[in-house]
């Protein structure tokens, strides 16, 4: 199943997507968007794009498993994500996704202007390779 993870940022909006074996996952792109409905709009069009069968939001818990604000503004993304495409989409826990992403970013000599680019997709893949990773093991 070709699945699709969203990293929603105030600002920027990483994607990335698995290929349909559900093996690789990879870094799209960022939706450099700040207005929350817009950017919804701009997610459904990559899922449609990219031929999308699920789509996983991080949900930013807190680290002791709470809820906050990012939290709740992560849910209404997802709720109005699956309501605009109607394709199923899931909330996903991200804590530490953005430090592994950073700690890939580091390994591979990405700094500067560049990390900037290319985090958000990043730490969507991680989402992605995590989310893979639990399906694969709970089949």
């Amino acid at each position: 199943m070709r699945i699709m993870a969203v990293d929603y940022g105030e600002s920027r909006t990483g994607i990335a997507v698995c290929d349909p074996t559900e093996f690789l996952a990879s870094p799209v792109c960022i939706i450099k968007e700040k207005h929350t409905l817009k950017a919804i709009e701009k997610i459904v069009e990559k899922a449609k794009e990219l031929k999308a069968e699920q789509i996983v939001v991080g949900h930013p818990l807190n680290m002791d498993g709470s809820r906050g604000e990012r939290a709740e503004k992560c849910t209404f993304v997802k709720e109005e994500i699956e309501k605009l495409s109607g394709i199923d989409t899931v909330l996903w826990d991200e804590r530490a996704t953005t430090k592994t992403a950073l700690g890939m970013l580091s390994d591979s000599g990405t700094f500067g202007k560049k990390r900037k680019e290319v985090l958000d997709a990043v730490a969507a893949t991680v989402i992605l390779e995590n989310y893979l990773a639990w399906r694969k093991n709970n089949k």
